[in-house]
């Protein structure tokens, strides 16, 4: 037996132990709690005190909660609740209101009797949000009276104290985000307005006004339809196979269901679902049940009624997806969450209870209206025969690769580097920009795919006939992953995709497209970070030897306020065949240089409607998109 080493212990003792109290620990380690520190973290913060609001609307304290993002860049959150508790914790020996505002796990709802149903409720939320502000300062209208407190980076500068009389009741809570721990403070109007928006949707009847008196503008939510409203926001760029929302309701075991169903001429599936209002991005157990449910109703009706024949196969659960349309907002008393930010719903009896109420209202839904059923059917039974077509395309895609010596596509140039990790693919615009970019990469890391012309619009088209594009197929190929059913992350060959096109207006349209594709049918890509967009310069300015880039006309004209405008002799660039690959090399593809962006999915929810609008059959929704961002334009090509 071998002689057991002697540990060296080199001066770890209890003295290394650190004990982080309080709101420390959230401030050492920020994303633990929230994300990120970048712009999500940041707009999470708002998120996590409107969830609080959220949870007095559920239970019927709450109808109207107002969001101000003010000239200082700080975030005021009002509601008209019942108001936070004030009174003396009988442990802490304190005011309940600075329990919530500094412990973390201090909250109504852990004991489960005042609130049926919270996502939030003053639990980590509210007091994270104290220790990651410069300053916070909350108001409490309760027993007709105004209580105030101020905190600095989670801490109290005095205790509650009561500042005047009222005759409402309600939450008011101030923050600035502390910069010390976010790369930006700059709140998005647009990206809270997706968010509160889809609130209002999911709590029907409540109110949410967004007002940004940075810009003085000012949106107001607000839907008696709730969730069915939702589905038709959804598929307001769409055209929908059967003009009704199927709605289904019910509450088993003081768990509320809801489901709002339709069908669009699409051919992508948009299904959201939601827990106690907080959107899980990931999913989870509801999820699961909803899917299981849809697939078994429709196969089952169309047995029923023979729209199937006995020979033919049941439809897959992505035949029945193909073009559907969906919100699943459930409530339940315990929600059991994967991690702190909430992205995936834990809670094993929810499948079995959603799948129980989707089929059974689905079934009825279909047997009391049979046309919609019909209609339905027959859009499932023509996406399973495209998706056999795709799979046979497929196929001979897979066996024309086995037969040729390499499978990669002839006009990749491929790096010698083997480990993904460290590869980038450069997606180049033109076989003549494609040239100078193979002079001008580092062969080592870096592998070039020359794309001719326009690829094909896949929010217009199907599987099969996207994989009859030879562009498309090159990419595909090239990264490795496969596609759609097959599509496999750890088969990426390139860590780094970036998108390098033309600065003009067909560059941008290069760009959208490959975007489109990414999107819609390699997701994880986007949501892994693994999708770059290369910036070249619009210009060159030359003063005798040294030569300057610019990308945009204000970086230009600070350039020129800078070096003087005597003697400066200025090249715009329309396209990256004008650039030799030296110009190339330091301009967009030197790692030490170059200037990419990287693609991130901040809110499935928007970029879809964003990518329906602009890339979808409907010109009206195009056509108030361009009209309503027309004044926002830069560098346009005419």
């Amino acid at each position: 037996m071998p002689k057991k080493k002697e540990i060296q212990h080199a001066g770890y003792n209890a003295e290394q132990i650190q004990v982080l109290e309080g709101l420390e620990a959230v401030r050492k380690r920020p994303s633990m709690y929230i994300g990120s520190t970048c712009t999500r973290g940041l707009h999470h913060l708002v998120y996590e005190v409107v969830d609080n609001s959220i949870d007095e609307v559920l239970a019927g304290f709450c109808d109207l909660i107002t969001v101000t993002i003010e000239k200082n860049g700080s975030i005021k959150i009002e509601d008209n609740g019942s108001g936070i508790p004030v009174d003396l914790h009988p442990k802490e020996k304190i005011s309940a209101l600075e329990v919530v505002m500094t412990k973390l796990h201090a909250g109504g709802k852990f004991g489960g009797e005042h609130y049926q149903v919270s996502g939030g409720l003053h639990g980590v939320g509210v007091s994270v949000v104290n220790a990651l502000s410069s300053w916070l300062e909350v108001e409490v209208k309760r027993d007709k009276t105004i209580y105030f407190q101020r905190y600095e980076r989670g801490k109290p500068q005095s205790k509650v104290e009561a500042i005047g009389k009222t005759d409402s009741t309600g939450t008011k809570v101030t923050f600035q985000p502390d910069p010390e721990i976010f790369e930006s403070c700059d709140f998005s109007f647009e990206t809270l307005a997706h968010r509160l928006r889809e609130m209002a949707f999911l709590n029907r009847g409540l109110k949410i006004d967004l007002i940004d008196q940075r810009e003085d503008k000012k949106l107001s939510f607000h839907f008696e339809g709730g969730i069915i409203s939702f589905v038709e926001h959804l598929n307001k760029t769409k055209t929908p196979v059967h003009k009704e929302v199927i709605y289904i309701q019910k509450e088993v075991d003081n768990n509320l269901i809801e489901a709002a169903i339709q069908y669009n001429d699409g051919y992508t599936e948009n299904v959201y679902t939601f827990a106690n209002n907080i959107n899980t991005q990931e999913g989870g157990t509801h999820l699961s049940g909803f899917r299981s449910a849809l697939t078994r109703t429709l196969n089952d009706y169309a047995r029923k009624n023979n729209l199937i024949k006995e020979n033919e196969s049941n439809l897959s659960g992505e035949d029945v997806r193909e073009g559907l349309a969906a919100i699943l907002s459930v409530k339940l008393r315990f929600p059991q969450f994967e991690g702190q930010t909430k992205t995936k719903l834990g809670n094993s009896e929810m499948k079995g209870i959603t799948e129980s109420v989707v089929y059974e209202g689905l079934s009825r839904f279909l047997e009391e209206n049979p046309p919609i059923g019909r209609r339905i059917i027959a859009k499932c039974i023509q996406a399973s025969r495209a998706r056999d077509a795709a799979r046979r395309a497929r196929e001979l895609t897979r066996r024309k690769s086995a037969l040729e010596i390499s499978s990669l596509p002839g006009k990749l140039a491929d790096c010698t580097f083997k480990e993904p990790e460290l590869c980038e693919l450069y997606l180049v615009e033109g076989d003549s920009a494609g040239g100078s970019a193979k002079q001008a990469r580092d062969r080592r890391f870096q592998a070039i795919l020359p794309l001719r012309g326009k690829i094909l619009n896949v929010e217009k088209a199907r599987l099969d006939r996207i994989l009859n594009n030879e562009e498309i197929k090159s990419m595909i190929t090239a990264l490795g992953t496969g596609i759609g059913e097959d599509f496999d992350l750890s088969k990426l060959r390139y860590y780094k995709i970036i998108t390098m096109t033309d600065a003009d207006v067909d560059g941008a349209h290069i760009r959208t497209l490959l975007l489109t594709f990414f999107y819609r049918f390699m997701r994880p890509l986007i949501e892994k970070g693994h999708v770059y967009i290369g910036m070249p310069p619009l210009y060159m300015a030359k003063k005798g030897k040294k030569q300057h880039y610019c990308y945009s006309d204000e970086e230009m004209e600070t350039l020129l306020e800078n070096i003087g405008r005597q003697g400066v002799v200025i090249q715009r660039y329309k396209g990256l065949g004008e650039m030799n690959a030296e110009q190339l090399a330091d301009t967009t593809m030197n790692p030490e240089t170059r200037t990419i962006l990287q693609v991130t999915l901040e809110d499935a929810v928007a970029a879809d409607e964003i990518f329906s609008t602009l890339m979808g059959d409907k010109v009206e929704p195009r056509r108030e998109f361009i009209l309503t961002h027309a004044r926002e334009v830069v560098n346009l090509d005419i």
